[in-house]
Order: C-alpha cells, then sequence, then structure tokens
C-alpha cells in the first residue's frame, strides 16, 4: 500500500515536471517571438527613417519599441520565473524518484524474506511429515 503511495506520488511529480517543463517551454517561445518581432519592427523603423518620418511616426515608432522592449523585459522575467519552477520540479521528482527507489528496495527486501520464511515453513512440515512417516515405518 505504501508502495502505491509512493508509485501515485512520483507519477505525479512526473506529469508535474511535464507540465513545467512545457510552460518553460512556450515561455522561451514567447520571448524568442518577441525578440524576432523587436528585430523586424526594428528594421522596419530605420527603413521608414530613411525615407524620411515625421515627429509623430517618429514618436508613434519609438513608443512601440518601448512596448516592445517592455513585453520583453516582462518575458524574461517570466522565463527566469519558470526556470527556477521547473528547476523546483526537478528536484521534487528526483526527491520522489529516490523515495520510490528506497521503498521498491524494502518492498523487495520484505517479498525475499517472505519467500524465505514460506520455505523454511514448507521445509519444516516437510520434515515433520517424513519423521511421522518414518516413525510409523519403525513402528511397524
Amino acid at each position: 500500500m505504501v508502495l502505491d503511495l509512493m508509485r501515485n506520488r512520483h507519477d505525479e511529480a512526473t506529469q508535474s515536471l511535464a507540465r513545467l517543463l512545457a510552460a518553460e517551454r512556450d515561455a522561451k517561445k514567447k520571448l524568442a517571438m518577441l525578440l524576432q518581432y523587436r528585430e523586424e519592427y526594428t528594421t522596419r523603423f530605420r527603413e521608414a527613417a530613411q525615407g524620411g518620418l515625421g515627429q509623430p511616426e517618429w514618436r508613434n515608432f519609438q513608443d512601440f519599441l518601448n512596448r516592445l522592449d517592455e513585453a520583453i523585459t516582462q518575458q524574461l522575467q517570466s522565463v527566469s520565473l519558470q526556470e527556477a519552477h521547473t528547476a523546483a520540479g526537478q528536484a521534487e521528482w528526483r526527491q520522489q524518484q529516490k523515495r520510490l527507489k528506497a521503498f521498491d528496495a524494502l518492498s523487495e527486501r520484505h517479498r525475499v524474506s517472505e519467500a524465505r520464511w514460506e520455505s523454511r515453513q514448507e521445509q519444516k512440515t516437510q520434515d515433520e511429515f517424513a519423521a511421522r512417516h518414518k516413525n510409523r515405518n519403525e513402528d511397524r
């Protein structure tokens, strides 16, 4: 029963780690997308500036680039947070893995001990039977 509980906890830790890894991967994808978009928008801004921009257009480009930079900064923080969560999830998974192995080892030792005890009991019963059978033959 305890072994089943440990297996369930290990399975839960595995599933949790999978979710954390997926969330980290998604956060990194979003960051990469924002960085790529910023690069493309910066290129468009340079091209437009070379063609001549008025003050309002210049300000609009700058404002948008600033908002993109803020989004990138926030996403960097999100990636960092996800990486920390993933590291904690990995540590929890490793801990559950160690516990499961320990309980597996205990369970196996117990099983071997039980099998040895049963074998001794069976041998004892056979010895008693053989002794009774021998005594009966000697009495005749």
